[in-house]
């Protein structure tokens, strides 16, 4: 039996609730007490309390562990599409991913959803995680997006039918109604539809689906008891995913009235994922991404947080995620910094944002009233932070600053190295040259 015994600590529980002056008392996997210091040894059996290993947080902030409800466990912090789809098997996918989940951990993250994965790997990850064979956060997955044969964000990379990287490609309702069974017979958590995609001779993202075949997928995985999401940079693939009764819309983006009052009418959840376009807006330059495009990344966000701000306040469920998994958002480095987006662009205050990161986000792990709170009762997910995340959500951000990190119960090592490891043959793309060597270009100096 596990014990530990959070002292001193300055409890912000995830409700939204201001902090208080709390001990928690942990056995395994069940936080089993919640009280002021004082009346600590009133809720727990003296024998428990002795057993138990004492955390002392004067000075620290509590809080529940941050959930990432958008996060490509398997993608590897990807450079391109080709690399994704082209340069990933699925052995190096597995082993890989088994590489990356322990710097989630370390940033905090103690549970993530992942809508999609390579070569639809998610839930054998998933079980390997739980049944204690590599280490990661609790996971909630699917297997691969669904796709029509227009794609997604890659485009022409995707195939006319069957299957590559995270895209299961279907073209009849009949092969959607189909694939969507045989993914939740497999074990996935969730069913992803990839309901907008890019074409080159078009501008942004279309509607790609119509709403009768978002239904059709809908239907199939309710009555199996799956939930579904969606991929939606449109104001009207919003407004039909809603309708058809999906139940968490990931990006919602350009999001008008319309859509918005199908959302609050469905019950759904939005999770907008901010933090992909925050980082190319912010800091692509720094690294090569997103020159000349800062403005039309700053202004999706702009154009999109007035209506997610409208849902909040109407009740709809606000999600955080990060979209992490690519070379702009890098795992262990942005899990929380969509909150931060959160306070600044859409208003929220930073206790309002930590409950979209924590009560809010069990929602995509489908353990409401489980997960994503400090109470009696609840999973054993807790972080120590050194600050006050109420007052400047940006702390967590800060690896740094996280004092404990507790996963089920059990203490995550927070002093190893970081995880590094090198390039593997064939991971990365090479190009022959960065530029097209002319005759012009040859003569000059």
């Amino acid at each position: 039996m596990t014990v530990l015994h959070i002292t001193n600590g300055r409890v912000i529980d995830g409700t939204g609730a201001a902090a208080v002056d709390r001990d928690i008392v942990t056995v395994n996997d069940e936080i089993i007490a919640v009280a002021p210091a004082a009346e600590i040894a009133k809720a727990v059996p003296s024998d428990t309390l002795r057993q138990a290993t004492v955390i002392d947080a004067r000075g620290l902030t509590v809080m529940p562990g941050l959930i990432d409800a958008h996060c490509h466990v398997t993608f590897d912090d990807v450079q391109s599409n080709d690399e994704l789809f082209f340069h990933r098997p699925p052995a190096l996918a597995a082993v890989v991913t088994a590489f990356n989940l322990p710097k989630l951990l370390l940033a905090g993250v103690t549970s993530m959803m992942d809508p999609d994965t390579v070569h639809g790997i998610g839930p054998q990850v998933r079980d390997a995680v739980e049944a204690g064979a590599i280490e990661g956060p609790r996971i909630a997955t699917g297997v691969q997006a669904l796709l029509t044969a227009v794609g997604g964000t890659a485009g022409r990379l995707i195939p006319d039918e069957g299957e590559v990287g995270y895209a299961a490609v279907v073209n009849t309702i009949e092969e959607m109604v189909t694939t969507t069974r045989r993914q939740i017979k497999y074990g996935g958590d969730w069913i992803k539809i990839h309901a907008t995609g890019s074409i080159p001779t078009h501008k942004g993202e279309l509607q790609v689906w119509t709403l009768d075949e978002m239904k059709a997928v809908c239907d199939t995985a309710h009555s199996l008891n799956v939930p579904v999401t969606a991929h939606c940079r449109s104001a009207s693939s919003t407004r039909d995913a809603a309708k058809a009764g999906v139940d968490l819309i990931l990006h919602a983006s350009y999001m008008d009235d319309e859509a918005l009052e199908a959302v609050i009418e469905s019950g759904a959840a939005v999770c907008p994922t901010f933090t992909f376009l925050a980082n190319l807006a912010d800091y692509g330059a720094k690294v090569g991404a997103g020159v000349g495009m800062t403005d039309v990344f700053r202004g999706e966000i702009k154009a999109t947080a007035e209506k997610v701000r409208a849902a909040y306040d109407a009740g709809v469920p606000i999600l955080c995620g990060s979209e992490s998994g690519f070379a702009l958002t890098p795992y262990g480095h942005w899990h929380a910094r969509e909150m931060e987006v959160f306070v600044n662009e859409i208003g929220l205050s930073p206790l309002e944002a930590i409950t979209c990161a924590t009560k809010n986000n069990a929602i995509a792990m489908k353990k409401v009233g489980e997960l994503g709170v400090i109470a009696t009762g609840y999973r054993a997910d807790i972080i120590v932070v050194d600050g006050q995340p109420d007052r400047d959500v940006r702390v967590l951000q800060d690896r740094s600053r996280l004092r404990h990190v507790i996963s089920r119960g059990n203490p995550v090592n927070l002093d190893r190295p970081w995880p590094t490891k090198n390039r593997l043959p064939g991971e990365k793309v090479g190009n022959w040259a960065d530029e097209i060597l002319t005759w012009e270009r040859a003569a000059l100096p």
